[in-house]
Parts: C-alpha cells; sequence; structure tokens
C-alpha cells in the first residue's frame, strides 16, 4: 500500500489540552492529508494525546520564547495556525493576574511577532485563528442578550481583560501587516477531557467520585443562578476547521451552543445521571468568584452565515460523555 504524502501543515499551540487534543481528532478523521505539528511545553502532561502520539509531531517550546515559537514555524511552516494555547481558568485569574496576562497576552504578541517577522523576511503568511473568549463581554444586561460581536467589552476578571488583549492585537496586526488572522469569542464548551476545575466536569467528577465511594454523598457547587448556554467541544472544533477555511481574515465571530439553562438546572439533570440518588446540594463559599458573569447567551449568526455551521451535538450526550469519562478515571485509578 502506498504511503500517503501530506502536503499541508496545522500548527496547534496547546494541543495536549482540552480543545487541542480534541481538534487534533478531528483533523485526524476528517482532514488526514494534514500533518499536525504541536507545541508543547516540557512538562505538559500527554494524557489527552496519549491515543495519537504516534500520528502527530510535537515541537517543545513556549508561547513566551519568541526563538522557539520561530524556530518550530520556520521548521513546517504549516498552512493553518490554531492559537488554542492559554491560561483558562477564570478562577486562578484572579490569584495570579500578571502570571495569566504574561501567557495570554505576550504569548499572543509572540506568535504574531513570529509570523510578523517571517512574512516580512520570506513571505510566509499563514491563516491564524485567535482563541478569545466570550468573557470579553462579561456582564450584559438583559436586554442585550442574545450577545453580538458589537455588544461592548466589560471584562470582569483578568482573565478576561487578557483575553480583549488577545483580540484587540489580533485585529491590530490585521489592520497594521495584513497579518491573516481571525478571531473566535467561545461561549460555554464542555465535554470529556475538560479539566476539573471548570463547572460541569467538576461536577461530573464529583458524581463518579461519590459512585466509586470516594466521596460522601455531597456535591459542593458554587453560584447555581448563572446563565449558560452549553455546547459540546466536539461541535467547536469542527466550527474552528471551518472558520479557517470559510471565513475572511480581520473578522470576529461568536461560536456557542443552542442549549442555555441555568448552572443550577444543568446539575439536575447531571444528578439524573447518577446511580446514586441521595446526592445532597451544598454551596461551597470558596466556589463564588469576587466579580461573576451570570448572563452569557450568544448570537451565533453571523458566523452560521458564513459557514453554514449548527451545534448537532444534544447537551444530553455531552452530560452523559462527560460522567462517562470520570467513571472510566475512577475504574483506571482504584
Amino acid at each position: 500500500m502506498r504511503r500517503m504524502v501530506k502536503k499541508h501543515g496545522v500548527f496547534i499551540t496547546g494541543l495536549t489540552g482540552f480543545v487541542g487534543s480534541h481538534l487534533a481528532d478531528y483533523i485526524l478523521a476528517n482532514a488526514p492529508e494534514y500533518t499536525i505539528v504541536g507545541l508543547v511545553r516540557w512538562r505538559s502532561p500527554k494524557d489527552n494525546i496519549r491515543h495519537i502520539l504516534d500520528k502527530v509531531i510535537l515541537e517543545y517550546g513556549d508561547m513566551t520564547d519568541l526563538p522557539s515559537i520561530r524556530a518550530a514555524l520556520e521548521k513546517h511552516r504549516p498552512e493553518f495556525i490554531f492559537h488554542l494555547a492559554a491560561q483558562s481558568y477564570v478562577d486562578f485569574s484572579f490569584a495570579a493576574p500578571l502570571a495569566t496576562l504574561e501567557a495570554n497576552v505576550m504569548g499572543t504578541a509572540t506568535l504574531l511577532e513570529a509570523v510578523r517577522a517571517m512574512k516580512a523576511q520570506s513571505g510566509y503568511d499563514p491563516v491564524i485563528h485567535i482563541c478569545s473568549s466570550s468573557e470579553v463581554y462579561g456582564q450584559v444586561r438583559k436586554d442585550e442578550v442574545p450577545i453580538t460581536e458589537d455588544n461592548p467589552f466589560r471584562p470582569a476578571s483578568p482573565y478576561a481583560v487578557s483575553k480583549v488583549a488577545e483580540d484587540m492585537l489580533g485585529q491590530q496586526y490585521w489592520l497594521s501587516w495584513k497579518i491573516r488572522n481571525i478571531r473566535t469569542r467561545m461561549f460555554t464548551h464542555t465535554g470529556p477531557r475538560r479539566g476539573e476545575v471548570f463547572v460541569l466536569s467538576n461536577f461530573a467528577k464529583q458524581v463518579a467520585a461519590i459512585e466509586a465511594g470516594k466521596q460522601r454523598p455531597i456535591l459542593q457547587v458554587g453560584n447555581l443562578a448563572s446563565i449558560r448556554t452549553f455546547m459540546d467541544v466536539r461541535n467547536a472544533v469542527e466550527a474552528y476547521w471551518l472558520l479557517v477555511h470559510k471565513c475572511p481574515p480581520g473578522e470576529v465571530y461568536n461560536i456557542g451552543g443552542a442549549e442555555t439553562m441555568t448552572i443550577g438546572d444543568m446539575t439536575k439533570k447531571l444528578l439524573a445521571l447518577s446511580t446514586v440518588k441521595n446526592i445532597k446540594v451544598k454551596v461551597d463559599p470558596a466556589r463564588l468568584r469576587p466579580s461573576d458573569v451570570t448572563l452569557q447567551i450568544p448570537s451565533t449568526k453571523k458566523f452560521e452565515k458564513a459557514t453554514g455551521w449548527k451545534p448537532t451535538i444534544p447537551f444530553s450526550q455531552t452530560l452523559q460523555d462527560t460522567l462517562d469519562y470520570w467513571r472510566e478515571h475512577f475504574e483506571r485509578n482504584v
């Protein structure tokens, strides 16, 4: 059998993370002609990509280190760059704002500077996906939902501030130097492999721990009144792939799901899937943020018009798959 020669390259920062690993899975399944290169730190755990380690290329570096970014890009000269690496935990940004700004703002600036220098020297001109966040909108008014791309920024955390800066850096590099980047403001997305500090994954891990006899039947929660529109990560990465193929540079798009509910309603749906039926819900004051964003309902009309994309995985499946992911975790770690 003749081996396929891969002619196109994809570069993913944050390949070992939640979204990066799912994006690699999607490309391998749907566009196998693309070589996948991931930038990783030497200490990054590889659990999320262990099943595809023989199918991707790892380049070691750091998003705030220009020489390592430049060397990786020079070596592979990818057609598409997905910039997903970030300090993405909102709560941690309150504890470590400087580290959050360093990772997200300087990391993005370093990537854009590397591409700008290469474009000036050799004409290298990739399409870059800049992953901003719905957190840039902050606490919106009720008359502002569904939230459009024109809604004002009201960042309510150091993380959100870093994403405003990242977003605007992408716009500025397009306006000033025509560095071809497209920005997304992704709303709540979740699923298997999501870090345990994020709401659904955290609750699912607790439920799985209770089922495994490793936690008392008490679910520790934060603010249950917050409203979120949920989407499966596997629909998110499909959207990202369509983005770089169908959307023009310099644009920004909201991407999000279609199922809206309070965190409390999400919790009830999750508990209904548990084999333990007497789980109590208890608010932990330590889980409440100094300032919170409690109303996140996106308008995704602009992106849907540009790509024809719509989320297809029901949230009930996302819930089940996430809970099963954590059940398997406790089965492996008896």
